[in-house]
């Protein structure tokens, strides 16, 4: 594939690399080709094209980002500004650095036969990936045609920004239902609760799988209410919905807000105990649902 070619200006547009290391989720951005500088006009027409992403990190792992070995892909930007954000350090794309499409499928086919040999495969999570959906969409697409697994980590807030040509090319969708009440949803994220599930049906009616998220923050997420809403909403995905993962609120990301120099709205906020999550678990197991 041949590289793509842009005008070059001052390195002002990317982190010195000492200042970007220490923001760095996981592995940083070691291996990568990026531009050095990026005229605005390119970089504009390069982001609205897919031709560049402008990335946070990346990382080699077997965690809960699907199934797997998996190279998970951080994408900067965020149109939500969640309480319990882990990594508000990918809210802005421009804290990103800019990688070439053709690096990034290069990095996918590197690692093929690990992911074939595992079940594996490539997810784009963030920040929110489906702020750069023709990048997203290409590498997907350019991983399929390797036979590799691709699984898509969102909000689904973004729904409209993707495409049905491009929803073709996702195997798996990691959706974040982060409320069932409009009214927490938007306490939560600063966002609108619709557009979530108007993706969750569009990837239903797609045949695509689903592994639905909800973190579970006690005293604002975890209402019997709001519980058996985020469940109904499930309900209207139907057989897409695979499972539904339960994740407790924890601290682990207070230093970066911290660092940031933001204010932590969940400063003082303790983790759901046992009993919490059981109950919890046991509401979604009655409306028919695996639960982890």
């Amino acid at each position: 594939m041949p590289e793509t070619q842009f005008r070059t200006t001052t390195r002002h547009m990317l982190r010195e690399s000492k200042s970007y290391a220490s923001q760095t989720l996981m592995g940083g951005l070691s291996g990568f080709e990026s531009p050095i500088g990026l005229d605005r006009r390119d970089r504009i027409a390069a982001l609205k094209s897919g031709d560049i992403g402008f990335v946070h990190s990346w990382d080699i792992n077997t965690s809960v980002d699907g199934p797997g070995t998996r190279m998970t892909v951080f994408m900067s930007g965020c149109p939500l500004r969640c309480q319990y954000c882990q990594n508000p350090d990918t809210w802005k794309m421009r804290d990103g650095q800019p990688v070439y499409l053709d690096a990034m499928i290069r990095k996918v086919d590197r690692y093929k036969d690990l992911f074939k040999a595992t079940h594996g495969g490539i997810t784009f999570s963030g920040g929110e990936s489906m702020m750069q959906p023709a990048f997203v969409s290409r590498v997907f697409h350019a991983a399929k045609e390797m036979g590799v697994h691709t699984c898509l980590d969102t909000s689904g807030f973004l729904n409209t920004n993707y495409t049905d040509e491009m929803l073709e090319d996702i195997d798996l969708c990691l959706l974040d239902v982060k409320s069932g009440n409009e009214e927490t949803y938007h306490k939560v994220t600063g966002g609108v609760l619709q557009p979530t599930i108007d993706f969750g049906r569009r990837l239903a009616k797609a045949g695509k799988k689903i592994w639905v998220r909800f973190v579970l923050v006690p005293g604002l997420t975890d209402s019997e209410e709001n519980v058996e809403q985020v469940a109904n909403i499930c309900e209207s995905f139907g057989e897409a919905v695979e499972h539904i993962d339960v994740l407790g609120f924890h601290q682990l990301g207070r230093p970066k807000w911290h660092e940031l120099r933001i204010p932590y709205p969940l400063e003082n906020q303790k983790g759901p105990n046992a009993a919490l999550r059981e109950r919890v678990t046991k509401q979604f197991e009655s409306h028919g649902f695996t639960v982890y």
